[in-house]
């Protein structure tokens, strides 16, 4: 930028794409990558799959087996978002107390037990029924036959057979009995496995039978078909109160069994109380987890009603709000057609989040401009220090005052380039120093002209009167 007067003086090209510039774009393209990775991962995590430990027993029970078909329907789904890991138990009991524990995320539970506080319904597995029997009276030669058992009334100092080890049956008994005004303590109650009830019905170890279970329990037909002997068929023992029994103990329903339920028994239909098996969630899980459940499990039920038939005695739960046990807010959203869909669910997340992201964004590019204020500060003093150069340029009598004005401005040049690398200043600004540099190079190259145009006389006096010996 220094020489004769003939030097064209050149002047700050326009300004094009800036090393600034370019860092700025990859800093929001990464910031833009890095939201669309948050959302990206946002929503697998959302959509992932979701594995729930159901609680279940006992072991090689029909609840178990309904599970264990669950699990590989659940596994076979398109776009399974839940999957099911079974905790087997020793019974509802255990299976409870697992989801009180918060062990499990869902159990299998029955309804006339103690419902943990934290259980909410998510379906009805199946509904069970009371049957209350007596077997024929044996033919022994030469004895009077005792007198036939109609009646629960009549069942006082008898030996009762309770099929299954789980006190809810024991129980059960008791609440029925009680409502007959029979003295449990003049009955003897004898307890026995599923697996050995027909062995000890055939050794007539008990006058009666009580089992419980869907009307078309195996395991009850079984056992009616083994009491049944000497050409004479048991006698289902009607329970007539089962309406007072509902009333006084809400986990139980007035119910009947249907004529020829258990081969040829019962004759006719019979009144009886019945109880549910409840797919209970864990209160704590998530809304948008029991509702995909409850999704995945009806549409299981619907695929494998006729391969697995226990399955097909799964239904919605009561969502009534007095309800024995209150419906799963999911649960219910999916029986009222009320389930939310990804972007209901987190619509208002997404919101604030750009919110949030724009604010951030605001608030760095203040923060960024407040850094820079001293810089634009001293670049604006340089600036104002060029034009005052120009002034003195037109008055300069000597080019090696003319030569230290160049190199202050090409020092100003350099810090005015670096404000504008480091963001500081933008193009307005630069165009703005652009002309005054301009200018102050038109104003060096005008000057020298003149100098060099003097007669050599008035060059030395302007040189003396520029260095002060004049």
């Amino acid at each position: 930028m220094t020489g004769g007067p003939d030097l064209a003086y050149s002047t700050i090209p326009s300004p094009g794409p800036r090393s600034a510039k370019r860092r700025l774009a990859f800093v929001s393209l990464a910031a833009l990558m890095a939201v669309l990775g948050i959302a990206a991962a946002a929503y697998y995590f959302a959509l992932r799959p979701v594995t729930l430990k159901v609680a279940v027993g006992p072991v090689n029970s029909d609840d178990l087996k309904v599970v264990q078909t669950l699990v590989q329907a659940f596994n076979n789904q398109r776009n399974s978002q839940i999957k099911l890991r079974p905790m087997p138990t020793d019974g509802a009991v255990a299976s409870a107390q697992a989801l009180a524990d918060g062990k499990a995320d869902i159990a299998i539970i029955r309804g006339d037990l103690d419902v943990p506080k934290n259980a909410q319904a998510v379906a009805t597995l199946r509904k069970n029924v009371a049957v209350l029997w007596v077997p024929p009276a044996p033919k022994v030669k030469g004895k009077k036959a005792p007198p036939k058992i109609t009646k629960i009334a009549q069942l006082a100092g008898h030996r009762i057979g309770v099929i299954g080890r789980t006190p809810a049956n024991v129980n059960l008994l008791k609440v029925i009995l009680k409502q007959y005004g029979v003295d449990t303590s003049k009955i003897e109650i004898i307890q026995f496995p599923a697996n050995e009830a027909a062995e000890a019905i055939r050794h007539q170890k008990a006058d009666a039978y009580i089992a419980a279970g869907p009307v078309n329990s195996k395991i009850t037909t079984d056992a009616i078909l083994a009491s049944s002997r000497d050409g004479g068929t048991p006698t289902i023992l009607a329970i007539d109160l089962a309406e007072a029994i509902a009333q006084n103990h809400p986990a139980y329903e007035a119910s009947d069994i249907p004529a020829g339920s258990f081969g040829a028994v019962p004759e006719e239909e019979v009144k009886t109380i019945s109880f549910a098996h409840h797919i209970v969630a864990r209160r704590g899980l998530s809304e948008s987890t029991v509702a995909a459940f409850t999704r995945q499990l009806f549409a299981a039920r619907q695929a494998l009603k006729n391969e697995f038939p226990l399955t097909a005695k799964i239904e919605t739960p009561d969502t009534d709000k007095d309800a024995t046990i209150p419906a799963h807010p999911g649960a219910a959203a999916f029986v009222d057609g009320e389930e939310k869909t990804f972007l209901d669910r987190y619509s208002d997340f997404i919101w604030w989040g750009l919110m949030a992201l724009s604010a951030m964004g605001s608030a760095g590019a203040w923060f960024a401009s407040y850094l820079k204020k001293d810089e634009r500060s001293n670049n604006s003093s340089l600036r104002d220090r060029l034009l005052d150069m120009i002034a003195l340029a037109r008055k300069s009598d000597s080019s090696e005052e003319l030569d230290q004005l160049q190199a202050e401005a090409d020092g100003i040049l350099r810090e005015t380039l670096q404000c504008f690398e480091h963001g500081a200043i933008e193009e307005g600004a630069l165009i703005a120093f652009n002309i005054a540099l301009e200018q102050f190079h038109n104003a060096i190259a005008d000057r020298r002209t003149l100098l060099i145009s003097l007669p050599q006389h008035l060059q030395r006096t302007a040189q003396l009167r520029a260095t002060g010996t004049l």
